[in-house]
């Protein structure tokens, strides 16, 4: 049987991973441009953007069973 999680679990996981990865991007785009403007004007986007992406992706495979092995009795 497999456990139950809830919601909230997968979407506070979005925003913690979504601070890490957009500040990376955010000093990337520093970095390659030369301009923190730049930077983060691209991290703003991402942000919304790849939030999106990542809840979706989870919920997907938090459906699937690939990987996971149920204990027999």
């Amino acid at each position: 049987m497999k456990p139950t999680i809830d919601r909230k679990r997968h979407i506070l996981k979005t925003i913690t991973w979504r601070i890490v990865g957009t500040i990376d991007t955010m000093l990337i785009g520093w970095f390659v441009s030369g301009d923190p403007t730049v930077g983060l004007s691209i991290g703003g986007l991402e942000l919304a953007t790849k939030s999106l992406l990542y809840y979706f992706h989870e919920r997907v495979w938090y459906r699937s069973d690939f990987g996971i092995h149920k204990e027999k009795n």
